[in-house]
């Protein structure tokens, strides 16, 4: 994107006849520029919009996209239902945020549970936690926390993460409706 001007994009789309644009680009620019572009240049109209994780959950999208910024799938990490403890927390965040907080919010919540338990139970230095990934259990705001490898990796991970698809729903961009649950 560093040698394209959004509406240039749209003519590189346009003449290669795409179907999809994936905006793995900065948040909020020049993901916002692009998508107000692309849903603007009627060449696009059938194009297909998505968006990695997050970007299109936050408050600023819909504030500053409006229904552009409506009916672009994204993973969102979050269960359907939250349980008790991301109840706690969401409600504690919304309090703080004026505002429901995203899964990223939670995510980061969940991220500094697993530390704090990692060097509670393993030691403050580097290798000790690195060593606790495969001990791990923990309460997260979205289930529990377990680390594996997945096939081929040498990265520990939270294979067991609630994943859906989402998006913002048409007509009323600031509520979120369910596109996909692989589960």
């Amino acid at each position: 994107m560093s040698a394209l001007h959004a509406s240039s994009l749209c003519d590189q789309l346009s003449d290669h006849r795409a179907t999809v644009l994936l905006l793995l680009v900065g948040q909020p620019e020049p993901a916002i520029s692009i998508v107000k572009s692309v849903r603007n240049d009627s060449r696009l109209s059938t194009l297909k919009i998505g968006a990695p994780a997050g970007q299109s959950e936050f408050a600023e999208w819909a504030t500053l996209l409006g229904e552009n910024g409506a009916a672009i799938p994204f993973l969102s990490y979050r269960p359907g239902q939250l349980n008790p403890l991301g109840s706690r927390v969401e409600r504690a965040l919304r309090e703080k945020l004026d505002e429901p907080p995203s899964f990223v919010a939670l995510e980061g919540y969940d991220t500094i549970t697993v530390l704090a338990d990692a060097m509670r139970s393993h030691g403050i230095d580097r290798n000790s936690i690195a060593a606790s990934w495969p001990h791990m259990e923990v309460a997260g705001t979205r289930g529990q926390i377990q680390f594996s490898r997945a096939p081929a990796t040498t990265v520990w991970q939270w294979t067991g993460a609630p994943i859906q698809i989402v998006e913002r729903t048409p007509g009323d961009p600031a509520q979120f409706r369910l596109v996909h649950d692989p589960r």
